[in-house]
């Protein structure tokens, strides 16, 4: 009784020990007030979403004569749910080539890809003055700006984000967060550049200056994907073999008692 006691009593404070251990690595942004971000601050530019190919745009040009910026605000009839009759008509959407341009009614191919909004308004702008007596005001919008969240969260799910800015830990909060068996210090961030070429970005959690990183807010189109812990991965396979053992020692009863069977005969 004592040795039963004993054993009991070790595997608690194992257990214990492993769960204090393990608690560590579940909190965000750790021991933030031991680190000088004064430097970080200096440094960090404000995030700016870049156009990237792919990238599908409305462009309005609104001026005091609107006859004279009707050619650049095409629309497109929009068909009502439910009917064949048309509604309210929508502005065209710009789908950005793999070369980075669109082709803008009447000035022709303009390539945008890498400009922010603001560069991008900037540069139509200019264009049309060869075609206007006033510089008109030009607004460009993303159509398409969305993320998507996967692995070890509650939601994982593509969303869209209307103010074309989202950090890593927004992104998180949108998919219902992390689950206790996600690693915060591992994420990856699968991301397109504007030649087409894959890269993968690893951004660790409980690191404080993560949100200085140059990764913290997330592009369009970006892929964000919660690695599973140790403790998840050997669930997993102490589940898959304990299934295993399960059916192995089933099958051994029922041969062990088909023998019984036929040797009482």
């Amino acid at each position: 009784m004592r040795k039963l006691f004993y054993f009991i009593t070790v595997v608690i404070t194992i257990l214990g020990m492993t769960a204090c251990s393990g608690s560590k690595n579940v909190a965000y942004i750790q021991d933030a007030g031991e680190v000088d971000m004064t430097g970080y601050m200096q440094t960090t530019p404000l995030y700016d979403a870049q156009i990237l190919p792919k990238d599908l745009l409305t462009i309005t040009v609104v001026a005091t004569d609107p006859e004279a910026v009707k050619p650049f605000n095409l629309t497109v009839p929009s068909l009502t749910t439910g009917s064949s009759t048309y509604s309210q008509p929508s502005l065209q959407k710009y789908l950005v080539d793999n070369n980075g341009q669109i082709n803008f009614p009447v000035v022709g191919m303009v390539t945008l890809s890498g400009l922010t909004k603001r560069q991008a308004e900037q540069k139509i702008t200019d264009l049309l003055l060869k075609y206007l007596k006033e510089p008109p005001v030009v607004t460009v919008s993303f159509v398409n700006y969305k993320i998507s969240v996967l692995g070890e969260v509650a939601r994982p799910n593509t969303f869209t984000i209307q103010n074309e800015k989202v950090n890593i830990f927004e992104a998180l909060a949108m998919a219902g967060d992390m689950t206790i068996y996600g690693r915060r210090d591992n994420v990856k961030i699968i991301r397109e550049d504007t030649n087409g070429n894959q890269h993968v970005i690893v951004l660790n959690l409980n690191d404080p200056t993560v949100i200085y990183s140059p990764f913290y807010f997330l592009q369009q189109n970006d892929v964000v994907y919660v690695e599973p812990n140790k403790t998840k991965a050997k669930s997993s396979e102490i589940g898959s073999a304990t299934s295993l053992w399960i059916s192995g020692t089933s099958i051994l009863i029922s041969l062990a008692g088909l023998l019984v069977n036929i040797l009482s005969k």
